[in-house]
């Protein structure tokens, strides 16, 4: 499986003299990626439950403290050696829940305040950015490559919705959400297009390969009876 050129606008991890230290407390106290990737979800539905109702400066503070969580489970797994594919798995699920939960949060908040256009566009973002998860899924899921670049990922667009929401910048952040998640899903489509194509040509020459040696053998055999 080849890997694609990284193209992204934040680091996914942050930097170990940050991390290692909370790795190790929280291992020395018990702590589990499981618990960690739960209480991510868990607290993302509570900011979303907030932004709903209005308290979007006490929704954006959760949103982020929370979806930092996201940033330890993986680490707390290397370091304990419980990383799994069902936990991988089950971390990227709760993820795109828990962003699907905010988004969903402020859609219920602009569709009580009666302002179609930012509700649609809060439903543009929660497609967007789960298309743009499905598009790596699918072309690692198929073995092409590992896919790792995207514009907007999941840290870009939590950082964008939870400064966003602290701020009141809710109608240009949700325009960004919108175009570019939608942009990204284009990006790694068109990135994963060239692999697809190089894929598609071996097949073709292996197929035309093995239909060549057929042949021969048929030949041969038929010159034999003859």
């Amino acid at each position: 499986m080849g890997e694609a050129v990284r193209m992204k606008l934040l680091p996914t991890r942050a930097p170990g003299a940050v991390l290692d230290p909370i790795v190790r407390v929280l291992v020395a106290v018990g702590i589990t990626p499981n618990m960690l990737t739960v209480a991510g979800f868990l607290g993302n539905v509570v900011a979303a439950g907030f932004v709903a109702n209005g308290e979007l400066v006490i929704g954006g503070a959760l949103a982020l403290g929370f979806s930092a969580l996201d940033m330890l489970d993986g680490a707390v797994a290397r370091a304990t050696g419980k990383a799994t594919p069902f936990g991988a798995m089950f971390d990227s699920v709760l993820d795109r829940l828990s962003e699907a939960a905010v988004l969903g949060g402020i859609l219920v908040y602009e569709l009580e305040l009666e302002n179609h256009e930012e509700a649609m566009l809060a439903f543009w973002a929660v497609v967007g950015s789960l298309m743009v998860s499905y598009v790596r899924a699918r072309v690692e899921g198929l073995g092409i490559m590992t896919m790792r670049s995207g514009l907007f990922t999941r840290p870009e667009r939590v950082v964008v919705t939870g400064v966003a929401l602290l701020f009141g910048w809710l109608r240009p952040a949700l325009w960004l959400l919108a175009v570019v998640t939608l942009l990204t899903t284009a990006q790694r489509l068109w990135t994963s297009r060239g692999s697809l194509l190089e894929l598609e040509r071996e097949a073709a020459s292996a197929s035309e390969g093995s239909a060549t040696s057929v042949n021969a053998v048929d030949g041969e055999q038929e010159g034999g009876d003859a």
